[in-house]
């Protein structure tokens, strides 16, 4: 570990793992500290389930990590995290893990920011999750003030070395041309895109990382599956091609699509 101090810039050469191997290979090893990423994907996809895997992953660590909720309540996170063999409660309860449900109606984009930073400069936090960005866009006035505070935040966290991970649904279920509400892709150091897709008469989810500002990436798609026992990335989708458009075109083994 090295850790050194520049004014207020922190830099650590460790990287946040999920605690899933291949999902770890896909990332080149994990997540850079001082960095951010974006989890985008349609609704059900799974961003917020991954996001509690690395989450998870933190706290086994021994790391402060907090995480915002602007849609779902903090039972429901609860809730559905247990069913995912994920079970928070004793974090929450030591005080290592902060789950706040946020109303923007309540609270302007600046006092949110001022929470954040309270929880990283107070409570010193290293992992933050914001979930999701669809529901911080909806108590913004505009796509560009949004832009100008996400950017300020993201830069501070940066600079702290705090990694952080927010979502973004996207319009749409299984289809190539599906939109976001606001394009935030190019302030995140790295994104992380999920999408289902129909293969043997089911529907199933990739996973794939599309950029990593910082280092080398997998440049593959992986089939992803979440039960009970949480979230589970399996091996290169080789024998399929158009993934990405939702129903994609199979060229091997009939025996994989079983």
């Amino acid at each position: 570990r090295r850790v050194l101090f520049r004014s207020d810039v922190v830099e650590d050469d460790r990287s946040a793992e999920s605690g899933i191997a291949q999902m770890d290979a896909l990332l080149g090893g994990g997540l850079d500290r001082g960095s951010s990423t974006l989890l985008i994907g349609p609704a059900g996809g799974g961003k917020t389930t991954l996001c509690s895997q690395f989450l998870m992953a933190a706290l086994k660590r021994g790391e402060q990590v907090v995480c915002y909720q602007f849609e779902e309540s903090r039972q429901t996170f609860l809730h559905r995290s247990r069913g995912f063999g994920m079970d928070f409660e004793p974090y929450i309860a030591s005080g290592k893990f902060e789950l706040i449900q946020v109303d923007i109606a309540d609270l302007s984009p600046g006092e949110f920011s001022s929470r954040v930073r309270h929880a990283i400069e107070e409570q010193k936090a290293s992992f933050v999750v914001i979930d999701s960005l669809n529901g911080y866009l909806n108590g913004m006035p505009s796509e560009q003030f949004l832009l100008i505070h996400i950017r300020e935040l993201l830069g501070y966290l940066g600079n702290r070395g705090v990694v952080t991970l927010m979502t973004l649904a996207q319009h749409g279920m299984m289809t190539a041309a599906m939109q976001s509400p606001v394009d935030v892709s190019f302030l995140a150091d790295t994104v992380i895109l999920l999408r289902f897709f129909e293969a043997g008469g089911r529907v199933r989810q990739a996973i794939s990382v599309l950029k990593k500002r910082r280092g080398a990436h997998e440049r593959t798609l992986r089939e992803m599956k979440i039960g009970s026992t949480g979230v589970q990335v399996g091996e290169v989708l080789e024998e399929f091609e158009g993934v990405l458009t939702g129903v994609p075109r199979f060229r091997g083994d009939r025996k994989s699509v079983v």
